[in-house]
């Protein structure tokens, strides 16, 4: 699965599945999202677009993995917080520089609990950890402090 960010959006995530079908779905800043099918042979013909509420979209996640098969499943709605990955583009003005240049807790309240780096998890970075194109950000905050996150590191 590959993901892009979407500055004033949100997220767009990809997969093509094993049978060939590419699927995409795009995580709203407002917590909807639009799942989207394509046809197999032309992946730029969308055969299917379905926009979910936050909560029609959360029955359905129930629904695919149910929580009682992901105990390790972190659930931070009912304390209004959210955990969302945001994915650093190789041209990002935060390439080479380090966490705390971002100034992400004092501008947002957001907290980067983790970053992504090919196959390596690097949890708890603090603020002289060196980001890098491609990395994935785990930050957690409230809905709007993780947006504004998004808004700064998706910056070019």
């Amino acid at each position: 699965m590959s993901s892009t960010p979407l500055p004033g959006i949100g997220v767009r995530y990809d997969l093509t599945t094993r049978e060939q079908r590419p699927l995409s779905v795009v995580a709203h800043r407002d917590g909807s999202r639009t799942l989207s099918a394509y046809r197999k042979d032309d992946p730029d013909a969308c055969a299917l677009s379905v926009r979910l509420t936050s909560g029609e979209a959360e029955a359905l996640i129930d629904a695919l993995m149910p929580a009682h098969h992901s105990p390790s499943l972190l659930s931070t709605t009912e304390l209004g917080l959210v955990a969302e990955r945001v994915e650093l583009s190789a041209t990002s003005h935060w390439n080479g520089r380090v966490l705390g240049e971002t100034r992400m807790r004092t501008e947002t309240g957001v907290s980067i609990v983790a970053v992504l780096r090919r196959a390596e998890a690097i949890p708890s970075p603090g603020p002289d950890f060196r980001l890098a194109g491609g990395d994935t950000l785990i930050v957690i905050g409230t809905r709007e402090g993780v947006e504004a996150a998004a808004q700064i590191l998706g910056r070019e």
